[in-house]
């Protein structure tokens, strides 16, 4: 067999196909997620917390320098912007509250397709039934 075919074979199996999917539908979803928090979800924080932007939250440890104009001159500055890390940190714990739900919910519907446990074939009732009239001799 030769190393194209065997590749070809490889990219083709079902869970590679599935896999490339669910890549893809997870790309989807984040920007999903990422506008929920930014567009639905910060906003509301923003307003019970008094109109903070965590976004905007630094730490300055060296200001930037103006030119002659008042504009800033790049590269100059340097600030710790735990906002925006704060922000990441709050779009990852709705993001994973999101994918609880999800695999939850996935989960209690195979639960209910799952079926009971078949009958034993008459013959092993009829052993059974046989091993326990001779355990009680």
């Amino acid at each position: 067999m030769g190393m194209i075919s065997e590749f070809k074979e490889f990219a083709m199996k079902g869970s590679m196909l599935d896999m490339a999917v669910g890549i893809i539908m997870g790309g989807a979803f984040g920007t999903v997620i990422k506008s929920l928090i930014e567009d639905v979800i910060m906003p509301v924080v923003g307003h019970f917390s008094g109109g903070i932007d965590f976004g905007a939250k630094k730490i300055v440890l060296s200001p930037a320098e103006l030119d002659a104009t008042g504009a800033v001159i790049e590269g100059t500055g340097a600030a710790i912007s735990y906002g925006s890390f704060i922000n990441a940190m709050i779009a990852f714990a709705i993001l994973a509250w999101v994918l609880f739900m999800i695999i939850k919910g996935m989960n209690k519907a195979k639960k209910a397709e799952e079926e009971a446990p078949a009958a034993p074939p008459a013959n092993e009732v009829l052993l059974a039934e046989i091993r326990d009239l001779l355990a009680k001799k």
